[in-house]
C-alpha cells in the first residue's frame, strides 16, 4: 500500500538532489569563469600596454628616427600637440611606409597570414568556426607586425590589434589550461573587451563591443556579458596603473549643451556622418579587391600600399599613424575648415591603402579620425555662420 508513495517520495528526493547538484555545479563552473575572466583581464591589460610600448618603439625608428618627422601627439599620453620635420622635409615619409609595409608585410605572411588586416576579423572568425582557436604565434606575429605598421605611419589603429593580440591570448590560456571550447570562446570575448579597454580606456563600451561585434545583425552574446564586464574593468585598473586614469582626449571645462537649435546642426552632422559611414565600406573593399587581383606576391602588397600612402602623405602627413594629436588639434579649433573636409575624406583613402593592401593594423582609430574632422568641420561651418 505505502510503496507507491516511497517511489513517489524517492523520485521527488532524487528530483530535488539532483537539482542542487546541479545548482553547485553551476555556481562552481561561475566562479571559475568570474577567476577566468579577472585573469585575462589581467594580462590583457599587460599586453595592451606592452604593444602601446611596441608602437611607441617603432615609430621612435621609423618615423623619428629615419623620416626625421615627428607627428603630433596626445598631451594625455606624454605627447606634444606640435609637428617636428628634419633636414629632408617630408621627402623620407613615402620611403619608411615603404619600409613598415614590407617588413609588415613579410611578417604577416611568412609566419601567420591569419594577422594580416585589421584584426578583429580574425578575432571573430576563430569565435565561430575554430571553437576559439587561435594560434599561439598569432598574437605575437600580430604584435610585431602592427607595430612596424603603425610606427611606420601606416593609417591604422591600435584597437584592432590590440583585440586580436588579448583574444589570442584569451585561446592560449585557455589551451594551457585544458578547457572546453565554450570556456575558451568565453576566454576569447574576455580577451577583446580587456585589450580593448586597456588601449582606449572606455571599460563598460568595449564590453558591449565585444559580445556585439561577433554578428552583422541585432544580435548579441547576452550570457557573455558580465564577464566581459569584468575582464574589462579589470583591464583598465591595471592600464590605469601605467598611464593614468584620464581619458584620451581633452575637453574644456566649459564645454556643455545648452542650447536646443543646437540640435539642427547634431543632425546635420549626423547625416553627412551617415552618407560617410556608407562609403566607407565602399572604398575600403573596392581596394581590397583591386589588391587581390594584382599578380604580384602577397608579402609585397603592404609595401606597395605604403609607397601610396606615403606619396599621399607628402601632401597630407597629417592622415599617417593614428592620428590621435591631430584629432586633439581639431577639437581645440587648430585646424581650418578646408583642410578638416579634406583630411575626413583623405584618411578613409590612407586606411585603405594601408590595410586593404594586406597590412596589419586596425581601422576604428581611422574611422574616429574621420569623424572627429567631420564634426570639427560642421563645428567650424557653425561657427562661422552665427558666431
Amino acid at each position: 500500500m505505502h510503496a507507491p508513495k516511497s517511489i513517489e517520495s524517492f523520485l521527488i528526493q532524487s528530483k530535488q538532489g539532483y537539482r542542487s547538484l546541479k545548482h553547485k555545479l553551476f555556481a562552481m563552473s561561475s566562479t571559475k569563469l568570474v577567476l577566468y575572466s579577472v585573469l585575462i583581464g589581467i594580462v590583457g591589460g599587460l599586453a595592451a600596454q606592452f604593444f602601446a610600448e611596441c608602437v611607441r618603439l617603432a615609430s621612435h625608428y621609423f618615423l623619428t628616427g629615419i623620416a626625421q618627422y615627428t607627428p603630433p601627439g596626445l598631451p594625455n599620453e606624454g605627447g606634444i600637440l606640435t609637428e617636428t620635420f628634419g633636414k629632408y622635409g617630408r621627402w623620407l615619409i613615402p620611403v619608411v611606409t615603404t619600409l613598415g609595409g614590407l617588413l609588415s608585410g613579410w611578417l604577416v605572411y611568412t609566419f601567420a597570414p591569419e594577422a594580416e588586416g585589421h584584426g578583429t576579423d580574425g578575432a571573430v572568425k576563430a569565435y565561430h568556426q575554430n571553437g576559439g582557436r587561435i594560434r599561439g604565434r598569432v598574437p605575437l606575429v600580430k604584435t610585431v607586425a602592427s607595430a612596424i605598421t603603425i610606427g611606420s605611419g601606416g593609417a591604422a589603429g591600435r584597437e584592432g590589434p590590440t583585440a586580436q593580440i588579448t583574444a589570442g591570448i584569451g585561446s592560449v590560456v585557455a589551451g594551457w589550461l585544458g578547457l572546453d571550447d565554450r570556456t575558451r570562446r568565453l576566454l576569447v570575448l574576455a580577451g577583446i573587451a580587456a585589450g580593448l579597454s586597456a588601449i582606449f580606456r572606455s571599460p563598460l563600451g568595449t564590453a558591449f563591443f565585444a559580445i556585439e561585434i561577433l554578428y552583422t545583425e541585432m544580435e548579441f552574446e547576452a550570457r557573455m556579458l558580465v564577464y566581459t564586464v569584468i575582464a574589462a574593468v579589470v583591464a583598465y585598473a591595471v592600464n590605469g596603473i601605467f598611464v593614468g586614469w584620464e581619458p584620451i582626449f581633452s575637453l574644456p571645462a566649459t564645454t556643455a549643451f545648452h542650447d536646443p537649435l543646437h540640435l539642427i546642426w547634431y543632425s546635420i552632422l549626423g547625416i553627412i556622418a551617415g552618407i560617410v559611414g556608407a562609403i566607407l565600406p565602399s572604398i575600403f573593399y573596392y581596394t581590397r579587391d583591386y589588391f587581390k587581383k594584382l599578380k604580384i606576391s602577397a608579402k609585397l602588397k603592404p609595401a606597395l600600399g605604403g609607397l601610396l600612402l606615403g606619396l599621399m602623405a607628402l601632401a597630407l602627413p597629417q592622415i599617417l599613424g593614428g592620428g590621435y594629436g591631430w584629432m586633439q588639434l581639431a577639437m581645440d579649433g587648430k585646424l581650418t575648415i578646408g583642410l578638416l573636409a579634406v583630411l575626413a575624406v583623405a584618411k578613409i583613402i590612407a586606411l585603405s591603402f594601408t590595410i586593404s593592401s594586406g597590412g596589419s593594423g586596425g581601422v576604428f582609430a581611422p574611422t574616429l579620425f574621420s569623424g572627429t574632422m567631420l564634426g570639427a568641420f560642421v563645428a567650424t561651418l557653425a561657427n562661422t555662420l552665427f558666431p
